[in-house]
């Protein structure tokens, strides 16, 4: 009995697909895997995709001129509305957790008068994300502060840190028996780094748009928690330090067992030749958080990049190297670098809150992914203790002074209809966390 040439080739077909089964199978068993219960997720902050944020110091300084904001934020990704889409995304590609920021602007728009309302909305968020079995990660606080708050004085104001706990100690109350983790402040570090990475005409940019939002608000001075004046340092520092730890008793007051830490903003800083001013750079940019988050429950690392310093600065990327829309070079182990030093330092567990490139080209950033998941395994084989991987960000949105004008997304975004298309990266990302396993 002879077989006819269709028979054939399904015959092959079999075997062959048999055969591909047996690879994945031993890749699967053979694979450097993440430990039980290990978190993967993605994020977005409230101000960056909610649209709208009328009430905070952002949106004003974005409308105000002379302004350094290349785009205002409008309607952002339309998030405020689009929530459950946005979770709906977080869950089909098998992420279990999803990090998103409550806006203090919407919560307590006018000083001492909290909205019901808003509470409620981030309280069904909350729920939402344990409906589709993720876990909420929120930012109590992701730079934007009420416009009152800005036009007191910001974190410049001796009350600064008792209204940050009032705050947090009301939306604790009313959501925090659903969170995972959380976090008070996002990177408040970054005000360390304004002065060293910008050239002094910015800072006189900067000036005259604070300037113009103290006139807008009839205030003598407007201070916003992003890109404050470097002159004001020495006072924000302390306050933001006493914020953190005001912000984090309050939410433990409310419910103790709850996870509280804070986000650092933290490159992978590299010495390169005699006199290298990186350990100098990392005491300035990074010692007093490093000390305040050996008393948190963990720490949040938030990672995009190398800084490799010389004896006068920054060296310049690698001839060759590929390179970001900043122009910094994409170097995938910078993040197992930069979780290795802050533990080292802080000495508690490391919940990854953000890593990211910045690339309208996403084949760069599926690379990016997986070879950036390689060599943090090989810092937790070594003994760091991680307990998650948040990518920034789940959607291309608001980016600050650079409006939208980088793309750090697994979804792109069409900002008339709001369409959310999804970029192949995620699937790489989805896998792995599929598999909890590389």
């Amino acid at each position: 009995m002879t077989m006819n040439r269709r028979a054939v080739l399904m015959a092959a077909g079999a075997t062959a697909a048999v055969s591909l089964l047996k690879i994945d199978e031993v890749q699967a068993k053979t694979a450097p895997t993440f430990p039980k219960g290990f978190v993967w997720g993605t994020a977005s902050a409230g101000h960056q995709v909610e649209g709208n944020n009328i009430n905070s110091d952002i949106w004003l300084l974005e409308n105000v001129k002379p302004t350094m904001f290349a785009a205002r934020s409008g309607d952002a990704t339309n998030s405020l509305e689009l929530w459950r889409t946005d979770l709906d995304l977080v869950k089909s590609f098998g992420l279990n957790s999803f990090r998103f920021s409550l806006e203090w602007a919407r919560i307590e728009p006018e000083k001492g008068f909290f909205s019901a309302a808003m509470l409620d909305h981030y309280k069904a968020i909350v729920d939402g994300c344990r409906a589709r079995g993720l876990m909420p990660m929120v930012s109590f606080n992701h730079f934007t502060t009420p416009r009152w708050f800005a036009a007191q004085g910001g974190w410049t104001s001796p009350e600064a840190a008792d209204l940050f706990a009032r705050f947090c100690d009301k939306a604790a109350r009313h959501l925090a028996g659903g969170i995972g983790y959380a976090t008070t402040l996002n990177e408040p570090n970054t005000i360390c780094i304004i002065g060293e990475v910008f050239p002094p005409q910015f800072l006189g940019f900067l000036r005259s748009m604070n300037e113009a939002a103290a006139l807008a608000c009839r205030s003598p001075k407007f201070s916003n928690a992003m890109i404050p004046d470097p002159a004001d340092l020495g006072t924000m520092l302390p306050n933001l330090i006493a914020g953190h730890k005001a912000g984090k008793a309050a939410i433990k007051a409310v419910r103790g067992d709850l996870p509280v830490g804070v986000t650092l903003a933290i490159s992978d800083d590299q010495a390169a030749g005699a006199n290298s001013l990186r350990d100098a750079r990392r005491k300035a940019f990074y010692g007093a958080w490093l000390e305040v988050a050996k008393q948190d429950d963990f720490l949040g690392v938030q990672n995009y990049e190398r800084a490799v310093w010389g004896d006068t600065g920054t060296m310049p990327p690698p001839k060759g190297a590929t390179l970001n829309e900043s122009h910094r070079e994409v170097y995938a182990p910078s993040l197992a670098g930069a979780v290795r030093y802050a533990h080292s330092v802080a000495g508690v567990p490391i919940m990854i809150t953000e890593h990211g490139v910045s690339t309208s080209d996403d084949a760069v950033r599926a690379t990016f992914i997986r070879e950036s998941l390689v060599e943090l395994h090989k810092a937790m084989a070594e003994g760091v203790p991680v307990k998650g991987y948040v990518h920034w960000s789940l959607l291309d949105s608001f980016e600050w002074i650079f409006g939208y004008g980088l793309h750090l997304g697994l979804y792109a975004v069409d900002r008339t209809t709001f369409r959310r298309t999804p970029k192949p990266s995620l699937a790489v990302l989805g896998q792995i966390a599929k598999r909890n396993a590389l």
